[in-house]
């Protein structure tokens, strides 16, 4: 996606958690516990994979993604299919987005990644994209100060 940043990857912490598992510190019904919301979500709402389940290894993974933001307000914490995440990152200003990955075989769930989304993450950190204006109120060179998109369309 083309404003996704600051990404934080949970690859290694899966690979800790499947270690304790292998190693019988931590049983299969500590990390097997995917509520029935987080299976209906992945049911109806979430993006299969090709990647198979590490535990049961007979099905496929699916990924779920949340979103969470101030401008969400009651949508917050929805989970919403790839698609529609562009259409929202060009509507709100910024807003969090939390992968889950779920196997409906065996209830294994585990965060994958989380990222920002949101018009905040275009260049140049103004709705329009320009970088005048962006630090502390500067003037363009006529004396008057930049009109940002949206006050230029009332």
């Amino acid at each position: 996606m083309r404003t996704q940043r600051q990404v934080v990857d949970y690859s290694l912490q899966k690979r800790a958690v499947l270690r304790e598992l292998l190693a019988g510190r931590v049983g299969t019904y500590d990390v097997c516990d995917a509520s029935p919301y987080l299976k209906n979500a992945a049911r109806f709402h979430g993006e299969p994979t090709e990647q198979r389940c590490p535990i049961c290894r007979s099905e496929n993974l699916i990924h779920v993604h949340y979103i969470y933001g101030d401008e969400l307000k009651q949508s917050a914490g929805q989970a919403r299919t790839r698609a529609e995440l562009p259409v929202l990152a060009m509507t709100l200003r910024e807003f969090q987005v939390f992968v889950v990955e779920v196997c409906l075989g065996c209830d294994w769930n585990h965060l994958v990644e989380q990222f920002l989304l949101g018009r905040d993450g275009l260049a140049g950190g103004t709705e329009d994209g320009s970088e005048q204006g962006a630090v502390s109120g500067s003037s363009a060179p006529n004396g008057s100060t930049p009109r940002r998109r949206r006050e230029a369309q009332r």
